[in-house]
C-alpha cells in the first residue's frame, strides 16, 4: 500500500464527471490497484475513488500544467468501463510504502454472524430452488459470505450485512469483478442482503446489477429446518 499526502487536485470522467479542486489530500494507492482520496475531515469515506479492476499509470504534467505548477499526473482508469481518475500534483508532503501481508478479514459481531448462518440454513429466502454451495467462500481478497446456485444452476455471491451502506455494495463489486473471471461461476450474479439497506446503497446496488435482499432476523430465528416455532 502506497500512502501519499499531496496538494491535488482531482477530475473523475466516465458515466459521471466530478472535479476536486486544489488542496491536500490523502492519496492511498493499494494492492490490488484501486485509489482512493481522503481528506482531513467531513467522513470516514474516501472524496474519490476507482474501484479494481484498474490501472494507474503516471503521465508527464502538460506545457500549461507545468507553468501552472503541476509536478506529476496521475491516471487511474477502471478496465472494464474506461472511467478515468486523473490526479494533478503540485506537491509532495509524504510518500511512503508498506507491505500489509494477508489480511484475515472481518470478524464479524454476533448478528451479523447469525445472519449469514441463519441464511445459509434458509437459502430458499433467496428464491425457489437455490443451494448452498458453502459459506466464506474464498477469494483473493477474502472470502465471499455466501455461494449459491439457484434452480438454473447459475452462480450468485451473496454479502451478508446487518445494516446494509455503501461500502459493502462496494466490497461485493469487487468480489464480483473477481470471481466473474472464472469461467466454472461465470456469468455470476450478486445478491447484497442487510436487515437495513440504506437507499442510497440500494440505488448503487441496483445501478451495478446486484440484487437486494431484506432480512428479517427474528423471524429467521423463529425457523429451524423450515418450521416455524411458536415459541
Amino acid at each position: 500500500m502506497r500512502l501519499v499526502i499531496a496538494r491535488c487536485s482531482v477530475d473523475y470522467t466516465g458515466r459521471l464527471n466530478a472535479h476536486l479542486p486544489l488542496a491536500t489530500r490523502l492519496l492511498v494507492h493499494k494492492g490490488d490497484g484501486s485509489l482512493l482520496v481522503h481528506s482531513d475531515g467531513g467522513s470516514y469515506k474516501p472524496l474519490n475513488w476507482m474501484s479494481p479492476p484498474c490501472t494507474l499509470t503516471t503521465e508527464e504534467p502538460g506545457e500549461e500544467e507545468a507553468s501552472a505548477g503541476v509536478i506529476d499526473v496521475w491516471r487511474v482508469t477502471h478496465k472494464k468501463t474506461g472511467d478515468a481518475l486523473r490526479v494533478q500534483i503540485y506537491e509532495v508532503l509524504h510518500d511512503s510504502a508498506h507491505e500489509l501481508g494477508v489480511d484475515p478479514g472481518l470478524q464479524k459481531d454476533g448478528v451479523e454472524a447469525d445472519l449469514q448462518r441463519l441464511l445459509a440454513e434458509q437459502v430458499e429466502l433467496v428464491g425457489e430452488g437455490t443451494t448452498l454451495v458453502r459459506r466464506e467462500y474464498p477469494t483473493a481478497i477474502g472470502p465471499v459470505d455466501l455461494m449459491v446456485r439457484d434452480a438454473d444452476g447459475r452462480a450468485i455471491a451473496i454479502e451478508v450485512k446487518r445494516r446494509g451502506d455503501i461500502d459493502g455494495v462496494e466490497q461485493l463489486t469487487r468480489y464480483l469483478d473477481l470471481l466473474g473471471r472464472d469461467p466454472h461461476l461465470s456469468p455470476i450474479t450478486g445478491i447484497f442482503a442487510a436487515q437495513e439497506i440504506k437507499p442510497q446503497a440500494r440505488v448503487l446496488a441496483e445501478d451495478r446489477g446486484i440484487r437486494c435482499l431484506v432480512l428479517d432476523y427474528d423471524e429467521m430465528k423463529g425457523i429451524e429446518s423450515g418450521i416455524p416455532r411458536l415459541f
